[in-house]
């Protein structure tokens, strides 16, 4: 058994080492995509039985599922929207060309941002603590663009340029939310340019971001 003298030191060995463990844990975190699960299984989804395509998306917009990420991208005001591609189908299904919009509920048209408007948001932050459109909290924050956060959003955007037969694709696309104060509710999401195998264009898909919120 240790004697009296030597306990202050031990606790203070062990209280350092208990300080360092989260730093070290936060120090070490990367991003890794989630599991893909087929579109179908989302609430918010649109399906073409005739070209047996489901396209769904599914925002990241609260805290926990925010947590996946190593940028919080709510202080940048950024919205991430995980977009799943299944084909069912027995051809390849060509998206190379494809063209997502997000549409809110008072008819603002939203594009989502390249990387470099993602990696010039990160490194240029401002204030958002006037509104909050997400439901956590925002704040300034003072960014330098570090290589896990470029890794991440190079590794995290959907870059597929095709889905192969009974296969799905996925990937995050980021919207800038910045001049809108509520993004879901009431929004619709649009995905144009998807192409069979011979060439034909398929008809357009529309998800409305309310069965997303509603199965919440």
């Amino acid at each position: 058994m240790p004697s009296r003298r030597f306990l202050p030191a031990i606790s203070f060995v062990l209280s350092s080492a208990g300080i360092g463990l989260p730093v070290l844990c936060l120090a070490a975190k990367q991003f890794s995509m989630p599991k893909i699960q087929p579109a179908f299984s989302y609430p918010a989804h649109d399906h073409h039985g005739q070209e047996n395509v489901t396209v769904a998306i599914d925002p990241y917009d609260r805290p926990g599922k925010a947590n996946l990420f190593v940028v919080n991208y709510r202080d940048h005001d950024l919205m991430p929207i995980f977009l799943v591609i299944t084909n069912d189908g027995e051809s390849p299904i060509e998206i190379g060309e494809m063209q997502a919009e997000l549409v809110t509920a008072s008819r603002a048209k939203l594009s989502p941002a390249t990387q470099d408007d993602i990696l010039r948001r990160i490194s240029h932050p401002h204030a958002s603590a006037t509104r909050s459109p997400l439901p956590f909290p925002s704040k300034k924050v003072k960014g330098a663009v570090g290589s896990a956060e470029r890794e991440e959003i190079e590794n995290a955007q959907f870059k597929a340029k095709a889905v192969e037969p009974r296969s799905s694709q996925a990937g995050f696309l980021f919207f800038d939310v910045s001049d809108v104060d509520s993004p879901l509710a009431g929004a619709e999401f649009y995905l144009t340019g998807l192409r069979d195998g011979a060439g034909h264009e398929l008809m357009y898909f529309e998800v409305p971001l309310d069965k997303y919120l509603e199965a919440k």
